[in-house]
């Protein structure tokens, strides 16, 4: 396994997105926060809720558009070259906010509900 996606379960916008990822050529475990190990992995569910979280072991976990960015690298051609591109300076930071209007956002994209809706 390369890594582990974590993403929110109770948003159902997240949980598409997630199933989305499970597609993917890579060996990683794509789970729902709630259900991790939370500490063995290094990150919070605080940081869990605000964004998803790419964590490969021995390095320092990956949040928002840097973790789809870590996953898509990991997951080989030709979804690596679209990973490599979201972490160019001038690219990362145009899909880092792209990821947070997104995420501020999912409550409202198809198959969002309230449950969707980031904590204040």
């Amino acid at each position: 396994m390369t890594g582990v996606l974590l993403y929110d379960r109770d948003c159902a916008f997240c949980s598409r997105c997630a199933a989305l990822a499970e597609r993917l050529p890579v060996l990683a475990d794509v789970q729902p926060y709630q259900w991790a190990d939370l500490q063995a992995l290094g990150v919070t569910a605080a940081q869990c809720a605000a964004a998803v979280q790419w964590v490969v072991p021995g390095r320092p976990a990956r949040s928002g558009a840097s973790a789809v960015a870590g996953l898509l690298v990991a997951s080989g051609p030709p979804f690596d070259y679209a990973g490599a591109l979201m972490q160019l300076p001038g690219v990362r930071l145009v899909a880092e906010r792209i990821y947070r209007l997104v995420a501020q956002n999912r409550h409202r994209l198809p198959g969002g509900t309230a449950a969707c809706r980031l904590p204040s």
